[in-house]
């Protein structure tokens, strides 16, 4: 896919530089329980997961698909 970027400031990139854009996320608004819980959660899903307890992420997604 071909297209330009254009900045509003200047850089120093030569032409034809290749660059991969992405979206750039500052954060949430968690406070510290609320990531302590959230990190706590992302834990155990991993652990079960681990231990054999999960599903292939194409039927998760069709799954997501259903209406």
């Amino acid at each position: 896919m071909k297209g330009r970027l254009r900045v509003d400031q200047p850089t120093t990139l030569p032409e034809g530089t290749v660059l991969d854009l992405v979206v750039d996320d500052e954060g949430d608004d968690l406070d510290e329980a609320e990531r302590a819980a959230l990190n706590a959660a992302i834990s155990r899903a991993w652990r079960s997961v681990q231990a054999g307890n999960g599903r292939p992420m194409k039927e998760v997604l069709d799954d997501l698909k259903q209406p």
